[in-house]
């Protein structure tokens, strides 16, 4: 890679891989050069970027697990240079009365101490673009309410209080406040006044509401001393200019443009979320694909065979791989293999299908699903990303960087994102086409 001229001024952890190609996507929407590596690098390199986002696989695991590795990335993101730090989870809040968004928040900000503004962040998911926002500390998704829009409901994260002070109280060991949508309304100054009481009050997590996206870039504006912010990538609009206005990086309209890649395509969709489900309803009513059965998989049944050759038989055209299905189906299919081991069987088998697919000359992925997005990238190969533009809101093109001369085209999509059409849209934006 180039010698940079400057080092990165944001360092960003992300619960998952989809997210932080969200988080990144959101930041060079702002501006920001932004590379995202897979997990913590090994090396210290420098990086020529404005923003570095490290993707974790940490949202299900054990917290203490979590932590672990939420804290080896800001240690790595401080050697780097990094001024102000970003810990990125879901838009939905995806998390246990256990953990991980509490947990890992208090533990980030435990190691900044000493650090000016490391005693007091605030926890925002609202993606208002994606009709996530945040009233009177209640997550709604459209205008449901978090535990009633398909979330309580989810294998693994099942959300069913919409009152995030409450869900993020029951995490945490410190007090968790609220700045409500007036406060936010009335301005910058506003909010960091709230901010000063909140501190005064013992209080040291607090979730901030968010209807719209001026509220996020108020927020973003207000929280410009905080060492650490929390939140979906929404916040992070808020970010770039306070960076500008500090004289840290220079205006770039061109932090979006990435390498060609060359290649065959393929589609592969592990989540069972709603707009999973209608996506690849969309695929399959015109388009070959080809399911993933995880029973058959428990069973030992060559499925990751039969794919393949289904890729073959219809080479060049791009096919869709996937074992998605509905909430009653998912259910049916925990209680007959286990929660963990049927998502195992599942992300193990569309890794070794894309693996396998690299050696036969695809180099454009097209993936839906967090946990999915990480085992396939893991399978790749793929150290880190450079971000292109956005696909879908919280979806853009990626391209792999680093010494693996097979570059690769990446659109890795959380399972709730995304239109309806969005897999063909997406295969579009990866060829360079926008219309």
């Amino acid at each position: 890679m180039p010698t940079p001229t400057r080092r990165p001024v944001l360092g960003c952890i992300a619960d998952d891989f989809t997210g932080a190609t969200d988080l990144a996507s959101m930041l060079v929407r702002g501006g920001m050069r932004t590379i995202q590596s897979i997990g913590v690098p090994a090396s210290n390199a420098r990086l020529d970027a404005d923003a570095v986002v490290v993707a974790l696989k940490s949202r299900t695991i054990e917290a203490s697990d979590a932590i672990a590795q939420s804290l080896a990335a800001l240690d790595w993101l401080r050697a780097q240079g990094c001024r102000q730090f970003f810990f990125k989870y879901c838009s939905t809040f995806d998390s246990t009365d256990a953990g991980n968004i509490g947990p890992v928040a208090e533990a980030l900000l435990d190691a900044l101490a000493g650090t000016s503004g490391a005693d007091f962040t605030i926890a925002c998911p609202a993606f208002p673009e994606n009709k996530r926002t945040v009233y009177r500390g209640h997550l709604f998704v459209g205008d449901a309410l978090l535990s009633e829009s398909g979330m309580e409901h989810h294998p693994l994260t099942p959300m069913r209080d919409p009152n995030l002070v409450r869900v993020l109280q029951r995490q945490s060991k410190a007090k968790v406040g609220l700045i409500a949508s007036e406060t936010v309304a009335a301005g910058a100054d506003a909010v960091r006044d709230a901010i000063a009481r909140l501190r005064a009050d013992g209080v040291r997590l607090a979730i901030a509401d968010a209807l719209t996206d001026a509220d996020l870039r108020t927020l973003g504006a207000a929280c410009a001393d905080l060492a650490l912010i929390t939140g979906g990538s929404g916040v992070a609009i808020g970010l770039p200019d306070n960076f500008r206005r500090a004289g840290l990086i220079e205006p770039n309209d061109k932090a979006a443009e990435l390498l060609t890649v060359e290649g065959a395509a393929l589609v592969l969709a592990g989540s069972a979320s709603k707009a999973t489900n209608g996506q690849v309803a969309e695929w399959i009513a015109a388009r070959p694909a080809f399911r993933v059965d995880p029973r058959a998989l428990a069973r030992g049944e060559p499925v990751v065979d039969k794919a393949l050759a289904f890729i073959d038989t219809h080479a060049p055209q791009p096919v869709l791989v996937y074992a998605t299905a509905t909430p009653d189906e998912v259910k049916a299919v925990q209680n007959e293999l286990g929660s963990a081991a049927a998502g195992k069987l599942v992300e193990d088998a569309l890794a070794v299908i894309a693996r396998e697919a690299k050696t036969r000359g695809v180099r454009k992925f097209v993936v839906a699903g967090g946990e999915t997005s990480g085992a396939v990238v893991q399978a790749l190969g793929v150290e880190m990303l450079q971000i292109g533009p956005p696909i879908d809101p919280g979806v853009p093109v990626t391209v792999s960087v680093g010494a693996d001369e097979a570059r690769l085209a990446l659109a890795l999509k959380s399972g709730n994102f995304g239109a309806r059409d969005f897999f063909d849209k997406a295969l579009r934006f990866i060829e360079g086409e926008r219309a």
